[in-house]
């Protein structure tokens, strides 16, 4: 099969969304208003609510949802086969995920820049609001615990991408001071820094700087025996754990500093500089294909899987969570973006158009895991790659970053400096999504403190230090990090739970404004069913030898149900001509005059 068809076939696919189906939706299901006066106006303080032009907007929200996500999960998927993935992450992102994250976004931009989580209350009821909290504590939680994991492998195995990305926050610094404290426009500054990117990647060959073991470990008995009884062998491993806990410990530290922070003053003008870098990376890799015309290598529908590789159905859909729908995008897009949304009708831009970037790189990760990879490994390296399920979830952005540095390869770019590349603008996502997390989780964790009178939960720096010590907690205590990534099958689930009741709250405002409901219940409908009967089958394979994943997996699948029967409560009210939100001077739905 040829990579350069499936990628016509894709990107044709995406831009027909985008040009019909998201103008439908803004038009007769939304309705956006041009002259709404959003939050970022109506509340305005320099901080959090600050009117954005679209452009720089769209730049932070694509960053902030475009994380290490987008590459894990079709880098592991495609062990089922190109094909289920390719459908999957095209049909999700056009019906599903587009759909969620443009409506999440709308949605909190007529609840005064509230978040999902409590606007919930003023739609479904306050017992509802409070459930769906700690959903999304946990789902924050897991997200920033396996992204810290991420970076942590990424700076280890790839040492030439820790200086460009450190290089990168100081100059993101720079460029926001410019821009908002001297009013210079943000293009220039912002083409200058991507270009210093650049030559900090280049340098990166020569400047890889790499933490020391401050831990000691001593080898665990399954590394004795992965060794084969080499102590130097398994000392070696035990080290590799002691690096890798530093520097989860120093992306919490940056992380909890950088969520504290005014968005104008990092977010935003590193976001934005992350934008045109995914852009140009896109265009690279896009170059790439077409010069080299690999071939996939991986099957069409996967026939032969490995002994330890689940279904297919239902695991794809939630393998690959945020190439297609996400829920952590509702949490981004109704946390941070609808606080900065200038005017309402650049929602459809942000919104959806930043769910189809999300798409475009899920199926550039198909593309170089299927075919770029193949040329650096071989055919038989591929198959050795995705001979087990685990060697598959491990190892997927190694395969990603050297899959895209053959293509780049093909442009005359040297290897070496091609992963250095590849790597960096995986870790950038993945930082950028950290911090966004943590700030998102100190929101939680300050409402959860209010609603339950914990005074100490309602300082900010309280909340953030309570946000980073759960993060690096969860992180460092599977295998000292070592089985971090054991966590992603469990977060797959809860992000797409998230997802779906995210599309229940949004479909329950609809159904109150007499407003058509199916686009956002039929992507409901099927994730609940897919996230459910994945949760189950998870569960049980948790419960003999993983206590801490069924613990925390039990709790959520808990308080789904919970959750949904609220959900049923309302709507039976709703039905019966009641109104189930509690709506309040803090909390309220703001809808048209002709509604």
């Amino acid at each position: 099969m040829s990579a350069i068809a499936l990628l016509v076939v894709g990107l044709a696919a995406f831009l027909t969304g985008y040009r019909f189906y998201s103008r439908y939706i803004s038009e007769r299901i939304y309705r956006l208003d041009p002259d709404y006066v959003t939050p970022a106006h109506q509340f305005e303080d320099g901080t959090d609510y600050v009117p954005t032009n679209k452009h720089v907007l769209f730049g932070h929200h694509f960053t902030s949802v475009a994380g290490a996500a987008p590459i894990v999960g079709p880098a592991i998927a495609v062990i089922w086969g190109w094909l289920p993935a390719f459908l999957w992450v095209v049909f999700g992102t056009i019906f599903a995920g587009a759909v969620h994250d443009f409506g999440a976004l709308w949605l909190s931009t007529r609840h005064r820049g509230h978040s999902i989580g409590t606007v919930t209350q003023s739609v479904l009821g306050s017992r509802a609001r409070v459930l769906f909290l700690f959903i999304i504590f946990f789902l924050l939680l897991m997200v920033n615990a396996v992204f810290a994991v991420v970076i942590a492998n990424l700076f280890i195995a790839n040492p030439g991408s820790i200086f460009p990305i450190w290089m990168a926050m100081p100059t993101a610094v720079v460029v926001g001071i410019l821009v908002y404290r001297t009013r210079a426009g943000i293009l220039w500054p912002s083409i200058v820094a991507l270009l210093l990117l650049y030559l900090y990647i280049w340098l990166g060959q020569y400047i890889h700087p790499q933490l020391p073991d401050f831990f000691h470990f001593a080898p665990t008995a399954t590394q004795m025996q992965a060794a084969g009884g080499d102590m130097a062998a398994a000392q070696a491993a035990a080290m590799t754990d002691g690096i890798r806990a530093g520097w989860v410990i120093a992306m919490m530290i940056y992380a909890g500093l950088a969520s504290t922070l005014p968005v104008w003053l990092l977010l935003q003008p590193r976001d934005y500089i992350n934008s045109h870098q995914l852009f140009v990376a896109l265009a690279v890799i896009f170059a790439g294909i077409v010069v080299v015309h690999p071939v996939v290598v991986a099957p069409m529908i996967n026939h032969h899987l490995p002994a330890d590789s689940p279904s297919w159905f239902p695991l794809l859909f939630i393998t690959i969570a945020c190439g297609a729908i996400s829920g952590f995008h509702g949490l981004v897009a109704s946390g941070t973006t609808s606080k900065q949304l200038d005017k309402e009708t650049d929602a459809r831009y942000v919104g959806y158009g930043g769910m189809v970037g999300e798409g475009t790189l899920a199926l550039t990760a198909i593309l170089a895991t299927t075919a770029g990879f193949a040329i650096y490994a071989g055919v038989d390296g591929w198959h050795e790659h995705y001979a087990s399920f685990a060697s598959a979830s491990s190892g997927g952005v190694n395969a990603f970053v050297h899959g895209v540095a053959s293509l780049c390869e093909g442009l005359g770019i040297p290897h070496e400096v091609a992963a250095i590349f590849a790597a960096v603008v995986v870790i950038s996502f993945a930082v950028t999504t950290m911090d966004t997390g943590v700030r998102l989780q100190r929101y939680i964790l300050e409402e959860l403190g209010s609603q339950y009178r914990i005074k100490p939960l309602r300082n900010g720096i309280v909340a953030t230090l309570v946000a980073v010590a759960t993060i690096g907690l969860l992180a460092l205590g599977v295998d000292r990090g070592a089985g971090g990534m054991r966590i992603w099958p469990l977060f797959g689930t809860t992000n797409q739970l998230t997802g779906a009741l995210t599309l229940l709250v949004i479909s329950a405002f609809l159904w109150r404004l007499k407003r058509n409901v199916l686009v956002t219940a039929v992507p409901m409908v099927f994730l609940f069913v897919m996230t459910t009967w994945a949760m189950v089958q998870q569960l049980g394979g948790y419960f003999r030898h993983q206590w801490l994943l069924f613990g925390v997996g039990a709790f959520i699948f808990v308080l789904e149900l919970w959750l949904i029967l609220e959900a049923v409560v309302a709507f039976r009210k709703m039905l019966g001509g009641g109104d189930p939100g509690t709506p309040t001077e803090k909390v309220v739905y703001d809808v048209l005059g002709d509604e």
